[in-house]
């Protein structure tokens, strides 16, 4: 079974500071690091205990941690929770399916529909009338209680990456797209840079059955067997998400000092010590005109960035190398 590649970034900068990692061989994901100093900690694939349990939990929940982070000034999207009839009756709430098409045409189409407690953009959905908000949202409430409908915003796509007071990474996410070459239809573009990301150690993470792809080929007028012109970029997902084939456009070395702050300061006040921020704006490298928080998120998956390079790969185990110090000399108490 090939380790994950959090595990084997863990084992390596363990090494270097004379840790021992114990990783259950039927869990690969889940290990117990031993410090020389006697002091241990717990990991589970990207969750460290150096985030309290409750603050990663709000962070999770998009509605929850949407509602505190507008409490405490910051500019977040306008949107509402709307849940399953069962959880509806449960609660005595009328905020149902039905009700959630009717706030979608209060804010106008198109708007985003969203799980609530989801992670890495699955069923994020942009959605342009009532029949794909229907279809959207059904699918969520087969997995989950609860969704969100919020307003689109545009805006460029930005993750920053914050460990206490310091930026560790800022990147730009541009959702999954093929490059046209006159020649070969769509399936073969997505097939083409499937094997783009194997090669590139990202491995098989394009969904073919994804409904969004075909929703979104649909609005196109385009199917699998469509030839797309030269050069003609055709974006097949609307959420921007690395691991469900976003690539990204790195800014660490030149986000302006007004963005470093802001997502320091988001950070802080959810009570987080490590975080991913995602923000849309219009450019990161200059001061801040406008922006919107999309979401925060307490254990934020660093492996896809890390496939851009051999510079980002650095990043991401000085990273983990600066965590498991923090760890090591922590008091040995356990967080949760």
């Amino acid at each position: 079974m090939e380790t994950p590649f959090v595990t084997s970034i863990i084992q390596k900068v363990a090494e270097e500071i004379g840790a021992v990692v114990l990783v259950d061989p039927e869990c690969i994901f889940v290990g117990l690091i031993t410090f020389k100093n006697g002091n241990t900690s717990f990991f589970r694939n990207t969750r460290f205990s150096i985030n309290s349990s409750g603050s990663t939990a709000i962070a999770k929940d998009k509605s929850v941690s949407s509602f505190f982070l507008n409490n405490f000034g910051y500019k977040v999207t306008e949107g509402k929770t709307f849940f399953s009839e069962e959880l509806c009756e449960e609660i005595g709430n009328i905020r149902n399916i039905d009700q959630g098409f009717y706030y979608a045409k209060e804010l106008g189409f198109p708007v985003i529909v969203k799980p609530i407690n989801l992670s890495q953009g699955i069923f994020v959905t942009k959605v342009h009338n009532k029949q794909e908000y229907y279809q959207i949202a059904k699918k969520i409430l087969q997995k989950v209680s609860g969704f969100i409908v919020e307003r689109f915003y545009n805006g460029n796509d930005y993750r920053i990456v914050v460990l206490d007071d310091e930026v560790v990474s800022a990147y730009q996410r541009i959702p999954l797209f093929i490059t046209g070459d006159g020649q070969s239809n769509v399936l073969k573009l997505m097939q083409q840079k499937q094997e783009s990301f194997i090669k590139n150690g990202r491995k098989e993470i394009i969904d073919f059955d994804d409904y969004r792809i075909k929703k979104n080929l649909r609005r196109r007028k385009l199917n699998f067997s469509s030839v797309i012109p030269k050069n003609n970029i055709v974006y097949l997902l609307d959420n921007a998400n690395l691991s469900t084939g976003g690539e990204a456009v790195d800014f660490t070395e030149s986000i302006h000092p007004d963005f470093q702050k802001l997502a320091v300061s988001i950070t802080k006040d959810m009570q987080l010590r490590l975080a991913g921020v995602d923000i849309l704006a219009s450019d990161i490298t200059s001061p801040i005109v406008d922006y919107t928080i999309l979401e925060v998120n307490g254990a934020p998956s660093l492996s896809h960035y890390a496939s851009f390079g051999e510079v980002q790969t650095k990043r991401v185990e000085n990273l983990y190398l600066k965590i498991l110090k923090i760890l090591e000399n922590e008091n040995n108490r356990e967080k949760h």
